[in-house]
């Protein structure tokens, strides 16, 4: 029997049946992931599955094409409000933030240590509970990931973290979406971190198995990644079918690369060791002699800010590289965790192939 959709209308409101069954044509395809993510927190990619995370890509592709390249309207945000604690400075994840969330129609507010009593005239789990009353969700960037996980304890409201010292999955979700529109899928990909094992390099090891990524990692003696991290993802590596390899050798990290990665070798509250760390370092910028080691249709990317000890002009700039492109999909990603962890909306586009 065909089902008329006008006979869900009843004096121009949608019956239940009518709402559940519109929800269907419209966004039923999300519906295939069994994915719920609405009142999640988002402190590390760790607790989000496969499913998960390419529901998260779904939905930054979908609100990139209606808004950017379609010019609509979404204001899915309307009426809700985004606090936004930063101990540290930022520029695309503020701006991604900030931008993003009032594209939807929200209000976000911007709030470092000098605007609120954080943690000195008031404690993190008063802030929290305050915040939950005024707010819909905090996005906040601060020193010790623990802050953030006492803040999940005492809100009421979603947490992401927008960085912290052990991850930083907001950036990560900005890279797969890059090179899905690149490369048009991820399995399969091979990503070659050479650098520090920071907390962007955490969130990496969090997630690319789950995808299907195989991961190649070059660090100096001394600058691994975190060993529980490393822990957890050599699981990941067997429970998924993908290739780990941890070296101090840069050029062996990159061989067979599809995607050269690297960040700052000198994260904020480390000023003081930088002499130690550039001397640590040596031998570890990307060039193109680091990318003739590479797969012939290798990338690059870097979270920015760059320094130039960490890549050259010439693979910065060249057209292999996707930094600023990465850039801006920090904002389509941001607003694809804000819009699946505030909403019920569900993507319209098709589904990529991952």
């Amino acid at each position: 029997m065909l089902f008329n959709v006008s006979n869900c209308f009843s004096a121009a409101k949608l019956t239940w049946t009518g709402k559940r069954l519109l929800r269907h044509f419209w966004y039923g395809p999300a519906a295939q992931m069994n994915v719920h993510l609405k009142g999640r927190d988002l402190l590390t990619l760790q607790n989000y599955t496969a499913n998960e995370l390419k529901y998260l890509l779904w939905m930054a592709s979908d609100l990139k094409q209606r808004i950017k390249h379609k010019g609509e309207y979404l204001p899915l945000m309307q009426g809700k409000s985004l606090a936004m604690i930063f101990e540290k400075r930022s520029t695309r994840t503020r701006l991604s933030a900030e931008t993003g969330f009032a594209l939807l129609g929200g209000h976000p507010s911007f709030l470092t240590t000098q605007d609120i009593h954080l943690g000195t005239n008031e404690s993190l789990t008063d802030t929290a509970r305050v915040l939950s009353s005024f707010a819909n969700a905090i996005l906040a960037r601060v020193y010790k990931h623990n802050d953030l996980d006492l803040m999940t304890k005492e809100a009421t409201i979603p947490i992401i973290n927008g960085l912290s010292n052990l991850y930083h999955p907001l950036q990560i979700l900005a890279d797969y979406l890059t090179l899905q529109e690149h490369y048009g899928g991820l399995n399969g990909l091979t990503i070659t971190w050479i650098g520090d094992g920071n907390n962007v390099l955490h969130s990496i090891m969090m997630s690319a198995a789950k995808l299907g990524m195989h991961l190649r990692i070059a660090t100096p003696k001394g600058f691994e990644p975190d060993l529980r991290v490393t822990q957890i993802t050599e699981q990941y590596s067997k429970e998924y079918g993908t290739k780990l390899l941890l070296t101090t050798d840069p050029l062996e990290a990159a061989d067979g690369a599809n995607v050269l990665v690297t960040d700052t070798w000198i994260s904020m509250g480390q000023e003081e060791e930088k002499k130690e760390r550039l001397k640590a370092f040596q031998g570890y910028q990307i060039t193109m002699q680091t990318a003739k080691s590479a797969a012939s249709n290798w990338t690059f990317l870097h979270c920015l800010p760059r320094k130039p000890e960490e890549v050259d002009d010439e693979v910065f700039y060249s057209p292999r590289s996707l930094v600023f492109q990465e850039a801006e999909n920090r904002k389509w990603t941001i607003m694809a965790v804000m819009v699946s962890l505030l909403t019920d909306y569900s993507p319209q586009l098709q589904k990529p192939t991952f």
